[in-house]
């Protein structure tokens, strides 16, 4: 007979299991982070998770314009996988977006998303309202996320051609399930041992609150930072060869030197005092022996875009942008603020009549004044500043 106080065998067993499972837990983590530390420091961790920040920001902007929902790609995380252990990174059936850079870079990123989340951007894509979806993809869903996924691959190649100072295109991409169990979508894997995986948090909505996972080579992370902290100095350009001048080049870099007026009358006419005088302007027995020819200035056309330059552009028509028109402005104490009540009058820096400023993402474009439209305001643009103006309202 056991006491009360007494554990039996089983409860032992389970005890003895909990607790080497928590020592297995723990050790895995600290292998992780060793494995990370090994080969990334913190600083090119920090540097890689926020190169993806940026250029992901655009593409949340991109993607939130198509699907018509919030969307938010934040909170990056690094990390080093090994090759042969992608299986157990990647558990669950997901899709794969295979992206090839073709100018700027080179090389290959593999973005990998969930099959049920790429199922509700599809049905987004296509109309529906991303409530209830199968995670089934089919020839049509995988052709509507492949489409979300090139928009939004397009806004962080331009993203990094800001970041790096030089232009970043990409091939279209192209996508494919990813079921590593079965073995199914191994060959869009890169083929290097060492993989980055830089894995972010993704909201759509109230539809999807996930991850979005980038994986890259370990040595195309390493050059990301490394030209983000040194770019390429442009080479100059080679100057000409400065040559001796000879009789004949000497005479004609002698400069020309305006006439000494003599004492005697002028045999020219005189001027008015209303015309102009130009210096260095030869008499008229000069003039018959000056060779003046005509100045010949090359014509310049507008550059052709080709269909990749193009597509890229178009890519951007449909970022959207926000329009602000402003009536004027104050300072006020908080004392004022508190003291308002319906009916206050807050007095701005503009005089009636004067134009309104109109401003995309708060930077001033143009201006304008106020019509009435129906029943709705409008503004009618009057002044488009110029680039010089734009500059100035940057800093």
């Amino acid at each position: 007979m056991m006491s009360d106080d007494m554990l039996s065998q089983e409860e032992i067993d389970a005890l003895l299991r909990g607790g080497d499972n928590d020592e297995s837990e723990e050790s895995a983590t600290l292998e992780a982070v060793k494995s990370v530390e090994e080969y990334l420091d913190a600083f090119e961790q920090d540097t890689l998770g926020e190169i993806g920040n940026i250029s992901f920001g655009s593409s949340a902007t991109a993607l939130s314009s198509l699907l018509n929902q919030k969307v938010e790609i934040t909170t990056p995380t690094v990390s080093v996988v090994e090759k042969s252990r992608l299986k157990d990174e990647f558990p669950h059936p997901y899709a794969a977006i295979e992206v090839q850079y073709t100018e700027g870079f080179s090389g290959a990123n593999l973005f990998v998303i969930h099959q049920n989340d790429a199922a509700i951007i599809a049905d987004l894509m296509l109309g529906g309202s991303g409530v209830g979806v199968t995670p089934e993809l089919g020839e049509l869903q995988l052709s509507a996320v492949q489409e979300a996924m090139n928009q939004m691959m397009g806004s962080a190649a331009t993203s990094m051609s800001t970041i790096f100072n030089k232009k970043v295109d990409i091939s279209p991409p192209s996508i494919s399930l990813l079921n590593l169990h079965e073995g199914e979508g191994e060959e869009t894997i890169p083929a290097q041992e060492l993989l980055v995986k830089i894995s972010f948090r993704l909201t759509v909505g109230d539809l999807i609150d996930s991850n979005i996972m980038q994986l890259i080579p370990l040595q195309f992370g390493k050059q990301l930072v490394t030209e983000l902290m040194n770019p390429p100095q442009e080479e100059p350009a080679p100057q000409p060869i400065q040559q001796a001048p000879t009789a004949k080049t000497a005479a004609v870099q002698a400069p020309v030197q305006a006439p000494v007026p003599s004492q005697e009358p002028p045999s020219m006419p005189m001027r008015s005092s209303n015309e102009p005088v130009y210096m260095g302007q030869a008499s008229a027995g000069q003039a018959s022996q000056a060779n003046v020819e005509t100045a010949v200035f090359s014509s310049f056309q507008s550059p052709q875009l080709g269909d990749q330059e193009a597509r890229n552009l178009n890519m951007l028509f449909d970022i959207p942008l926000q329009v602000t028109v402003e009536l004027g402005r104050t300072n006020r104490n908080v004392k004022d603020i508190l003291e308002l009540t319906s009916g206050s009058i807050i007095e701005l820096d503009k005089l009636a009549g004067e134009p309104v400023d109109v401003l995309v993402n708060n930077r001033l474009i143009a201006r304008g004044e106020v019509v009435v439209i129906e029943e709705n305001f409008g503004v009618r643009i009057t002044n488009i500043a110029s680039p010089a103006d734009r500059l100035k309202n940057l800093n």
